[in-house]
């Protein structure tokens, strides 16, 4: 089929472009004069030429045809891959031109400026040479050869001179570098660089040289270790190749969601928000769309807002930047250059106050780390310092204590939530209370690319498959014969069978073992601490001595759909998520027929067995419920594709050390596009019995509020002590059984057989009687509320988790 392509797409270009060439030879020239002169690869995949940046502004690019090339192509309405001025566009009303010299140079010239160089590749050669634009992207300046057993030269290549996109087998180096544009539609160079650090490791930072610079991805707070990456190996040195696979020489790897087929346009390019994406479209001219990108978050994006900026992302609206309480934007169309304030700073302790920003975070720029701080030595160290802006005050659950972070630079700025900490922000006493609110812009941070739609493409691929069928029996062993190379390649670059499950690798953070290791840590599946229908789980340690819960899927001796399912569902899911209530997938093993994933291991177990033993207090359980629905609220509503975990349950809730949950098996989840949260398609029903909200029998739309029905019905057990999967039983005084209810229905009843005012009396009846009184009145009123809320018949009665987490926050 790829032949019968690269045929089709010849025919086309010689048909079409008879005076457009590959080559500029000796002594040749393209002019801005002259735009429909261009020079167009051999299989009219890109062209060569100027470029429009602006009135009568232009810019030499390489750009992708909307395939094949034609007479009618609008080259500016094609995606650029290259440019050789970035910064310093040349005029087109007067003679601008690129010519390649007697000498060997290429320059660029701007007939604007009295004939004065640009660009040019600096390159000398006293033999003849060419340019040539190869059918892969690459502009070439090459040598003659100058005997016919010899080969021609490269004195000159656009790929080793890479601008903001990384073409297939482009390598990028220890000596290149992808930066972002300023915007959209400004091609000058941005503040955003994905490339390898001194430490040999591939990074993004943000680097604003009037103020900041950082590095944000991997995480800084994560050692390199902990982020699969490896700095041993100073070859420094990553690509893509053409069917969707990544690789660097520091262990970070990827696999585009469409792997596997190499007639498939792809680019990787470092985009003007921040994010590094792949982009993918059908050879026949289709869409571009996302089939990966390294940051599902865009908040976390470093200086997406400016200085004294604020990012909040909400599903419904996406991105959005706000100036803090007393700053107003510097620049109403640019959110880079951030917001200043409207009144004069002050050193003075006495003419300052502290206002509370709720959930917001901004990280970096600490004065220091001060632990076990109170509120008031924390606000006394700040106004101590002149250029203190701000405290973060953050409590922190594995020390049960409140750290206190003065802060000298309000910059990386972002509120969720589910962040469990808050800023107070210092302002003049004089400044007007009634004016301290957050100003928003309705200014556009950046229209966020869709990702693929999975299920969409897998149908493509199959109508495609059976097309290649049909060709006949040569076309057959042509694909067979080129995908086995491809596989002899792949494997010698250590890819196998498992790599399509790589694509939970999206942030570098898995590791993929083999059996035998499992199989050693687990001391041949010995240790079972867990089972359900999903699966066994056993407890091991892996070879860095991380003790570990390995879970063996029930399913995968037998091999079928639905186990192979579930399988890619929670690699996929977990292998993309970071929050600290939700539990971190360390690794996965797909050989052969094996089909095992590495957890963390979290010492006490489940919700479930814990609420069995009666050992969880008041406290315990208040916060358990919290941090449950912050880990909900960061699947439904902060995840670029939000994710419905479907099987929301106390034996899928897990308590680590110091009983903060986590949210986990994530075997039934759903991943969802953008705008797909009232409108998503489910092909069987998912969940438990007992805790599904009733759409999932009633033939209504599945959104995230099946989530919140089942958290509901995990707070009522915590509350009562009594299982959703059990019905409630009133017994007479004869002792025999009068009545069964659900829980939900014995706990609404109870609520209208009892006062209002009576709330300790309504507690007594349905409060676990393990507590044995032990709780506060007030939390156990609200978080009843919470749950009854959440359990409502009508789905569009329920809150959000965001407003759930809110509601108990606010408490």
């Amino acid at each position: 089929m790829a032949c019968l392509f690269n045929l089709f797409l010849f025919f086309s270009f010689a048909i079409s472009s008879s005076y457009c060439y590959d080559t500029l030879n000796e002594g040749a020239s393209l002019s801005t004069e002259e735009l429909d002169q261009v020079l167009v690869s051999s299989n009219g995949v890109f062209s060569a030429g100027f470029h429009s940046v602006g009135q009568n502004a232009y810019c030499f690019a390489v750009w992708f045809n909307d395939p094949p090339y034609n007479d009618n192509n609008n080259p500016n309405g094609s995606t650029i891959v290259w440019m050789g001025n970035r910064d310093k566009p040349v005029s087109g009303k007067k003679h601008s031109f690129l010519s390649l010299q007697k000498d060997g140079n290429l320059v660029l010239q701007d007939g604007g400026g009295g004939g004065l160089i640009i660009w040019a590749t600096h390159t000398i050669s006293v033999s003849s040479t060419f340019l040539q634009l190869l059918d892969n992207g690459n502009l070439v300046l090459m040598k003659v050869k100058e005997h016919h057993y010899s080969k021609d030269v490269v004195l000159w290549q656009s790929f080793d001179f890479p601008t903001d996109t990384l073409l297939p087998l482009q390598p990028l180096t220890k000596s290149t570098k992808l930066v972002s544009s300023i915007s959209q539609n400004n091609f000058s160079t941005g503040f955003y660089i994905f490339s390898f650090d001194d430490n040999n490791l591939l990074n993004l930072v943000f680097d604003n040289s009037r103020e900041d610079w950082s590095v944000y991805w991997p995480p800084a707070w994560l050692k390199s270790w902990e982020a699969g990456r490896s700095t041993y190996n100073d070859s420094r040195i990553a690509v893509l190749n053409s069917m969707g696979n990544f690789s660097s020489s520091d262990n970070f790897t990827f696999i585009s969601s469409d792997y596997g087929s190499d007639t498939i346009q792809r680019r990787l390019r470092m985009d003007y928000d921040g994010n590094v994406r792949l982009y993918s479209r059908k050879i026949d001219g289709e869409g571009w769309y996302v089939s990966w990108q390294a940051i599902s978050d865009p908040c976390k994006v470093y200086g997406i807002c400016g200085v004294n900026g604020l990012c909040s992302y909400d599903y419904s609206s996406g991105r959005k930047c706000s100036c803090l309480p007393g700053h107003k934007m510097k620049d109403p169309s640019d959110w880079s250059k951030g917001c200043e304030p409207k009144f004069e700073p002050s050193c003075n302790r006495n003419h300052s106050k502290f206002i509370r920003i709720s959930s917001a975070e901004f990280y970096g720029y600490d004065y220091g780390n001060f632990r076990n701080y109170t509120f008031s030595q924390c606000q006394d160290l700040c106004l101590s310092l002149c250029n203190c802006k701000a405290i973060q005050y953050t409590f922190f659950d594995s020390t049960s204590t409140y750290n206190c972070y003065p802060k000298t630079l309000l910059a990386n700025g972002y509120r969720s939530p589910t962040f469990f900490g808050d800023l107070y922000l210092r302002l003049p006493k004089s400044y007007d209370n009634n004016t301290t609110t957050l100003e928003e812009s309705s200014l556009k941070c950046f229209d966020e690319p869709e990702l693929l739609n999975k299920e969409k493409e897998n149908q493509l691929v199959k109508h495609l498959l059976w097309f290649a069928v049909g060709m006949g029996g040569f076309q057959i062993i042509c694909f067979v014969s080129v995908w086995s190379l491809l596989f002899i390649k792949n494997k010698k670059n250590s890819e196998s069978e498992g790599g399509r499950y790589l694509i939970a690798a999206t942030a570098g953070m898995c590791k993929r073992y083999n059996y035998d290791e499992l199989k050693k840590a687990t001391r041949g599946f010995k240790e079972e601490i867990g089972r359900g229908s999903g699966g066994i789980v056993y407890k091991g340690v892996l070879p860095d001595d991380r003790v570990a819960a390995v879970k063996l899927l029930i399913n995968e001796a037998n091999n079928n759909d639905q186990g192979e399912a579930e399988f890619l569902a929670e690699v996929s899911t977990l292998g993309r998520l970071n929050h600290m209530h939700l539990m971190k997938m360390w690794g996965y093993c797909a050989e052969g027929k094996h089909r095992i994933l590495v957890y963390e291991y979290l010492e006490h177990g489940s919700l479930k067995q814990n609420l069995s033993s009666n050992v969880l207090d008041w406290e315990m359980r208040f916060e358990i419920a919290l941090g449950t629905a912050k880990g909900l609220a960061y699947l439904h509503e902060e995840c670029l594709e939000w994710i419905l975990h479907c099987d929301v349950k106390p034996h899928n809730i897990l308590l680590d050390s110091d009983y903060s949950p986590k949210v986990a098996d994530f075997g039934l989840s759903k991943l969802l596009k953008r705008g797909e949260l009232n409108n998503s398609a489910f092909s069987r029903i998912r969940g438990t019995r007992g805790y599904m909200a009733p759409e999932w029998v009633s033939n209504q739309p599945i959104t995230s509020k099946v989530d919140v029905y089942s958290y509901g019905l995990v707070v009522l057990e915590m509350l009562t002590g009594r299982s959703p999967t059990t019905d409630v039983q009133t017994v007479n005084d004869t002792g025999e059984i009068e009545n069964r209810r659900s829980l939900v229905s014995w706990v609404r009843e109870t609520i209208k057989e009892t006062s209002s005012d009576e709330i300790a009396v309504l507690l007594e009846k349905i409060v676990d009687p393990s507590l044995g009184g032990e709780y506060d009145m007030k939390e156990m009123e609200k978080l009843l509320e919470v749950a009854m809320k959440c359990v409502e018949e009508d789905k569009g009665a329920r809150p959000t988790m965001g407003q759930v987490v809110e509601m108990l926050l606010d408490y």
